[in-house]
């Protein structure tokens, strides 16, 4: 039986709350976070080591001049287990983050959390080898972990199961 050179785990989320979304906030849409975001980003930074453990590595999307979403989402986190954010690639860029997950060996038995923003994050699942639970990701859900495990010994990165899990951090949050 070989090591695996696969990550332990990988936690996929995404973004915060933003402004100008219907039932969050009447702000005409930016590129940063509504209150509500800032809250959930602030509830994520006790809940992901408390639910999944310290993550060892955090991804999020570049911030460019329509989202800083993701970064503002895992920043919290980020300062309160220091952990730094890569945020050097796009969201369209998603592809090569899978591959550079799945293909480096320094990711090898990890904890790997993304954030990313939801019109990417199936095909996000996708690449890293799990069957995503929905093809088009809702546009007003902001709730939810995708968590994908990877066999310890290496066999297999296609085909994967994924949890679709409730963050249940604020309320008119889903339970299931």
């Amino acid at each position: 039986m070989s090591e695996s050179k696969l990550p332990k785990q990988v936690l996929i989320i995404r973004h915060g709350e933003k402004r100008g979304d219907p039932g969050v906030d009447n702000i005409a849409d930016g590129p940063s976070l509504s209150t509500k975001g800032y809250e959930r980003a602030g509830a994520l930074a006790p809940y992901v080591p408390a639910q999944f453990g310290r993550p060892d590595f955090l991804f999020a999307t570049r911030a460019s001049e329509n989202s800083n979403r993701p970064v503002e989402t895992i920043t919290p986190l980020s300062k309160a287990i220091g952990v730094s954010i890569d945020d050097k690639h796009a969201d369209k860029d998603y592809g090569k983050v899978a591959s550079d997950i799945l293909g480096n060996p320094k990711y090898a038995g990890k904890l790997v959390l993304i954030c990313w923003h939801h019109g990417k994050i199936p095909d996000l699942a996708g690449a890293l080898g799990a069957v995503p639970p929905v093809s088009k990701w809702p546009g007003t859900v902001f709730d939810r972990v995708w968590q994908i495990d990877y066999p310890a010994d290496g066999s297999a990165a296609n085909n994967l199961p994924l949890l679709n899990l409730p963050q249940k951090l604020l309320y008119g949050d889903e339970s299931a």
